[in-house]
């Protein structure tokens, strides 16, 4: 919200022009920044944002419903089984530009398959070309799924026609052309830093990272109540087993087993940050379970007992993560009666304390900084930078050290961690002349020398200082 902001301001506010600089580009990353663009000016930041994330699972649920209904011929019970997953863990650690463009590749590829069951092959090529670079302007990884999908339904419907299997790769690869526009954007440019940058580092192959992702595809608030949603779902995929293999004998299924593999496979294959961004592996495991569970066919027996369990499971789920959303939302409105008594423009340094070990419910405040910069117009040292990622760049030079994320994250003392300062290092090492107030949120530890600040506000273990200056 905090660069959608900066964004619809359009260099207006002199405050956020000092602070700021926005240029548009085209990207691949833009989905949800294209929306409030639209819809911003009329209903303004935080109601346009709102509404698009409020979209963003209804979508997804669409794509998945559309697909399943386009393999099968119908929607089979089980396929409600991974209406769920579209609140996973990507939905819920806010990458919306993300599920964004995951929940367009499956509506992409139900249209994707029904042009084909069509015969509309031609026309299906051309309408294309302009889809793929749709959804590479979302986000790339829609964009590399959606290519995933259609590449797995081609070799499927190929295997029909009993070519070589050489031809067959080939008469896919032809096919698939359409999708390869957003290659050349890619290639032009790599040059000056539009693929991204690696500020997080890569971490190949670390399975014990990759295990705690499984383990947490629906994590959201309870531990008990997420992970025996996972045993649920992968109970349904070992029931289902038998019905899958039966499904192997005719192609109806086959597109999703496929796809299934190629995307657990990536998820094993990928690292941890790619392309200027973090968890690229963990934000493919929902959409992995959901294709698994989608290529389970029509159940032939009791389908009104399994429709029912389905069901019951989704609206299980649905009301969890509404009380959750509810709880985090008591905890946003106690957290932000602290900008009530800030002024507009202020130069404003955050700290959100962090845990030295992640529990299961993390608190969602490391970007609340950013709606100060939407409500009050104040500076907040939270946005990203990484090279072809965002729009936005930071230029408050005074603030050196304390302009951008993570440097809003402290820990205790006791448990450091490299690319994160320590509480009482970070109030005795921010450029004081740079800042007017300091925001603390959720303070790790109360050792910390806080002379030179003004209380102006506290609740509990969070409090809003001005900075005291000395003649």
């Amino acid at each position: 919200m905090g660069r959608y902001a900066v964004q619809l301001d359009g260099g207006n506010s002199a405050d956020l022009a000092r602070w700021y600089h926005f240029e548009w580009r085209w990207i691949g990353n833009l989905g949800v920044d294209l929306l409030v663009q639209i819809l911003g000016p009329t209903l303004g930041v935080e109601a346009a944002t709102k509404l698009v994330a409020i979209a963003i699972p209804m979508l997804t649920v669409a794509g998945f419903l559309a697909v399943a209904r386009e393999v099968h011929g119908r929607v089979p019970p089980t396929a409600f089984f991974a209406l769920p997953l579209a609140y996973g863990a990507p939905f819920f650690w806010g990458f919306v530009n993300f599920t964004l463009s995951m929940a367009l590749a499956f509506l992409a590829f139900a249209l994707w398959l029904r042009l084909a069951r069509l015969g509309h092959i031609r026309l299906r090529f051309l309408m294309f070309i302009p889809l793929s670079l749709l959804l590479w302007t979302a986000h790339i990884y829609g964009w590399a799924a959606f290519c995933v999908l259609a590449a797995s339904a081609e070799i499927v419907r190929q295997t029909a026609t009993q070519r070589p299997w050489y031809a067959m790769v080939g008469h896919t690869a032809l096919t698939c052309l359409c999708l390869a526009p957003p290659l050349v954007l890619m290639v032009a440019q790599f040059g000056d830093g539009g693929s991204g940058g690696q500020p997080y580092g890569w971490h190949w192959f670390d399975f014990t990272r990759k295990a705690t992702w499984v383990v947490g595809v629906l994590r959201d608030r309870w531990q008990f109540f997420d992970q025996a949603s996972l045993v649920v779902l992968l109970g349904v995929l070992a029931l289902g087993r038998q019905q899958l293999n039966l499904r192997l004998a005719r192609p109806t299924g086959l597109p999703l087993i496929l796809a299934t593999g190629l995307f657990a496979l990536l998820f094993l294959l990928l690292p941890h940050a790619a392309l200027g961004s973090a968890y690229a592996d963990m934000r493919l495991l929902p959409y992995v379970f959901a294709t698994a569970l989608l290529a389970i066919g029509p159940v032939t027996r009791r389908a009104g007992l399994v429709a029912f369990g389905a069901l019951s499971f989704f609206g299980m789920r649905m009301v969890g993560n509404g009380w959750s959303a509810f709880l985090y939302d008591q905890s946003y409105q106690a957290e932000l009666a602290a900008l009530r008594h800030l002024p507009h423009g202020a130069r404003l340094v955050t700290f959100v304390g962090r845990p030295c070990r992640e529990p299961w419910a993390v608190h969602r405040l490391d970007h609340l900084p950013s709606l100060a910069l939407v409500r009050r117009r104040a500076f907040a040292n939270d946005q990203w930078q990484a090279a072809g990622a965002q729009l936005i760049s930071v230029r408050y030079h005074d603030a050196v050290g304390f302009q951008s994320d993570p440097s809003q994250f402290v820990r205790k003392a006791a448990c450091p961690r490299p690319d994160w300062r320590s509480y009482p290092a970070a109030l005795a090492q921010f450029p004081r002349d740079a800042f007017d107030y300091v925001w603390i949120i959720q303070q790790p530890e109360a050792v910390a020398d806080m002379a030179g600040l003004e209380p102006v506000w506290q609740r509990g273990r969070s409090a809003l200082y001005r900075v005291v200056r000395t003649k």
